[in-house]
């Protein structure tokens, strides 16, 4: 019998995602088409749009990444017996920059390596270390004991263990770590304009400055849309990871 492979996204995971995508064309449509006044319409335009959510993106997915590949690697670390004992200085101290707030922590880095994406990505990379490193290892710690026994009745490696049993277990809980993160660092990543960075929160330090609400709607706008696709598409994996 042959096994038919489900689809990542369901049906009405497409549809809210199409929505969302509407919904932020739409209102990129009516600002530059509809602007309230000749300011607005020399000030937006779609290239001025779609350079911001470009770097916007940019700054999440690499800020993210970083993230993932430092939170996943330690977190497994620390669980391992010889090193059990760090964890929770290891969570302690991580915890305090989760703690900061975050633009206390994207101005620390302008003092340390100036202005530009690379701050705000920095910044970004610490401030969401914590839910998964904390995601990881509360995923593989509260692992069933029972399975983890049998395996090793069975004659399997730690290491074995570890890539066969223990992390395909744990890894709904670490993507639910993952999908919080990418989630924190779209909204955060406004913050980048404050650095020089670009993003989004340009155009809402451009409204504010100019005055002019169509532009601080459309900057606030876009970024929750995105949290809102990206949250749909993590739900959607962590449900797929499911043993």
């Amino acid at each position: 019998m042959i096994k038919t492979k489900t689809p990542l996204l369901k049906g009405k995971d497409i549809f809210i995602i199409l929505f969302i995508i509407s919904l932020g064309l739409g209102l990129s449509y009516y600002v530059v088409n509809y602007p309230q006044d000749r300011i607005v319409e020399r000030f937006i335009s779609y290239e001025r749009i779609l350079r911001a959510v470009r770097e916007h993106i940019y700054i999440v997915v690499v800020s993210s990444l970083l993230s993932i590949f430092t939170a996943v690697p330690l977190g497994l670390l620390l669980t391992r017996p010889r090193f059990k004992k760090f964890g929770d200085r290891i969570l302690g101290i991580v915890n305090i920059g989760q703690t900061i707030p975050s633009l206390a922590i994207v101005a620390l880095f302008v003092g340390l390596l100036g202005i530009g994406a690379r701050t705000a990505i920095l910044a970004l990379w610490i401030y969401s270390l914590l839910p998964i490193l904390r995601n990881t290892m509360v995923g593989i710690l509260n692992l069933d004991q029972a399975v983890l026994e049998a395996a090793r009745g069975i004659g399997m490696k730690p290491r074995r263990i570890l890539t066969k049993v223990e992390v395909p277990l744990a890894l709904p809980i670490i993507v639910a770590g993952i999908r919080t993160a990418v989630t924190i660092n779209i909204g955060t990543a406004i913050l980048a304009a404050f650095v020089g960075g670009g993003g989004l929160g340009d155009l809402i330090i451009s409204g504010n400055n100019i005055n002019r609400w169509q532009i601080r709607i459309l900057g606030a706008s876009l970024p929750a849309m995105m949290a809102i696709v990206a949250d749909t598409v993590f739900s959607a994996i962590e449900e797929k990871t499911i043993i």
